[in-house]
């Protein structure tokens, strides 16, 4: 996903959520967080990002964590949220899957969970105590991923509705 690709998912974001008054909170379901802060900006409804979520709750277990990304493109834009976040110096790396594998790719098959799982043997080398998924479609290879690598992998998807039901259920 390019910058542009980004930006333009923003706007139809803010006019989805727009759209939709009704919602007691929003999850953005991409890693990217396309138009948070234009939802923040529109709604005083709960808007969560799942990198921030996922990040956030990889910190809540471990000193340091890793990130594995679909592709090598993504991750200066991933990179600009954590200083945004004030979090980069908690980061050990962030590692793109190898190959060519779509986002819908990335969590059915054995040639995305091999990726994944090189991704991650590199990042526990770097030094991560836990590893976020670094796009809502790994999320098929979570379990056996943490599994088979002995670390937290943090679903970001899961965390960021994790954190929208413990919010809603605290009012």
């Amino acid at each position: 996903m390019t910058q542009r690709e980004v930006d333009e998912a923003g706007l139809r974001t803010g006019a989805l959520i727009e759209s939709r008054p009704d919602a007691s909170a929003y999850v953005l379901a991409c890693y990217s967080q396309p138009g948070l802060d234009l939802a923040r900006s529109i709604t005083s409804t709960p808007v969560y990002g799942i990198q921030d979520a996922g990040v956030l709750t990889a910190m809540a277990s471990a000193d340091l964590f890793g990130v594995v990304a679909v592709a090598e493109a993504s991750i200066p834009r991933h990179m600009r949220n954590l200083r945004r976040l004030g979090v980069d110096t908690r980061l050990a790396g962030e590692v793109a899957m190898t190959g060519s594998i779509s986002v819908a790719e990335s969590g059915h098959g054995e040639e995305s969970y091999s990726a994944l799982r090189v991704a991650g043997e590199k990042l526990r080398q770097m030094g991560a105590g836990a590893i976020v998924l670094g796009c809502a479609g790994m999320s098929g290879h979570r379990q056996r991923l943490e599994d088979e690598l002995g670390l937290r992998v943090i679903d970001p998807t899961q965390a960021a509705v994790a954190m929208a039901l413990g919010n809603l259920l605290s009012r």
